[in-house]
């Protein structure tokens, strides 16, 4: 028996783009003997294998290709060229509820997609309690599905994809769907299927979930598969392509970074409407964060090593500004940070047109997830506190751990267990 769940080979997705309409009407009718349209190639001879009982993230930026060779995976397209194996029973996560028909009850519902895959009648209601239980809307499984709030139409759409007890499961950016409880049970109904060792593709912009979850990572840019590795591996390589330095080891990137001449803020996800202010004595003119490569990025691995860099110019005469940072959760809750005052490091007097540049360096213990770093600029006058320039929630940062405790932060606890003589 093959131990190969899905083998992909030499898979190519080929779209006609058309620069008007009348093009394709023509060509359709076969009226047209020239070539009226550009092809644009989504995949481009694409090969991977995943066996049975692997877990394996797709990751890519934008218009990599994810989604297509999911839908591809899935019969949902064809293959302009290539062929798809499948061993097992899949099912999908892909666009929640796209079978389902609105002037249906949510039961009829469960109904009509359990036998568009396959199960009788019987098979479905021998999982229907589960299905039920997992959804979770109460007598709504009653109403057309068209009454319900988008939050219990992609419940009830979960519920009946993931509990078929598949073989294969594809997952696309699915388990973030309903409210923190619901997301909470659909993470440990996927941590279920792992232990029971079925076969998972999973394909996520979040690379906390990529790196807990995946034993191996396959990388698309521009329909190209670029590489495939480990998580950590992969996540590292994919950090370079965001910043246009695929292709190099991390030296030769940092050092293209610095001869480039441009920004450090301009390889950092901006906020487009941040909050800024301050008395205009100083000027916050470039930030980063430099990670243990010398790379600049927002996405910083847990456990390691990094730098925030913030670069004032001062305009005016100041005695001992103090530079901050402090990083908080998307609730706004400050979770941590410091500044020079603090750490007893001090420029003192500073003139018109002095720069400074402040290097914060820090192990990153921060739980996996997404974060916004803000800085500024203060310092006291005449006895007040003042703000000279301050910029709250000026980028994002995610942090990609594969290991998370409990809480905020990890106070990176060394464990062991010392069994007593008896």
């Amino acid at each position: 028996m093959s131990e190969t769940a899905i083998a992909v080979e030499h898979v190519s997705k080929m779209y006609k783009l058309y620069d008007r309409p009348k093009d394709r009407f023509l060509e359709s009718l076969g009226l047209s003997k020239e070539k009226r349209y550009k092809e644009h190639y989504a995949l481009h001879d694409i090969n991977f294998q995943i066996q049975k009982g692997e877990t394996v993230g797709i990751i890519g930026t934008n218009g990599s290709g994810k989604s297509t060779i999911l839908k591809i995976i899935t019969g949902v397209l064809h293959p302009t060229e290539g062929n798809v194996t499948i061993d097992g029973r899949i099912s999908a996560l892909l666009e929640l509820g796209a079978g389902f028909n609105m002037e249906y009850s949510g039961l009829e519902n469960v109904y009509l997609n359990g036998m568009m895959i396959g199960f009788s009648r019987e098979e479905v209601d021998a999982r229907l309690e589960d299905i039920l239980k997992f959804a979770d809307i109460g007598e709504f499984i009653h109403q057309p599905v068209k009454t319900y709030s988008s939050g219990m139409f992609v419940r009830l759409a979960f519920a009946v994809a993931i509990n078929i007890d598949p073989e294969i499961l594809i997952v696309d950016e699915a388990l973030s769907v309903g409210d923190v409880f619901f997301q909470a049970k659909c993470f440990k109904k996927f941590e279920d299927f792992k232990k029971l060792g079925k076969t998972i593709v999973f394909v996520s912009h979040d690379l906390s979930s990529i790196s807990k979850y995946c034993d191996r990572v396959i990388l698309l840019n521009d329909g190209v598969k670029m590489a495939e590795g480990t998580p950590k591996e992969m996540i590292s390589l994919y950090k370079r392509v965001l910043v246009g330095q695929a292709g190099k080891d991390p030296e030769t990137a940092a050092a293209a970074q610095g001869e480039a001449g441009d920004s450090w803020k301009s390889r950092m996800v901006l906020n487009p409407k941040v909050d800024e202010y301050g008395s205009g004595k100083a000027e916050i003119v470039d930030f980063g964060i430099e990670d243990e490569d010398g790379q600049i990025t927002g996405t910083l691995i847990k456990g390691s090593r990094f730098t925030i860099l913030s670069k004032v110019r001062f305009h005016e005469e100041i005695d001992n500004p103090i530079f901050t940072f402090t990083f908080k959760d998307k609730h706004g809750v400050s979770l941590t940070g410091t500044n020079t005052m603090y750490e007893k490091v001090s420029p003192g007097r500073v003139y018109p047109g002095d720069v400074y540049t402040a290097h914060f360096t820090q192990d990153m213990f921060l739980q996996g997830g997404e974060y916004l770093l803000s800085l500024s600029c203060t310092g006291f006058a005449d006895g007040e506190f003042t703000v000279y320039h301050r910029l709250y929630d000026v980028c994002s940062v995610t942090v990609v751990s594969d290991k998370n405790t409990v809480g905020y932060y990890d106070m990176n606890s060394e464990v062991f267990l010392e069994k007593e003589s008896k």
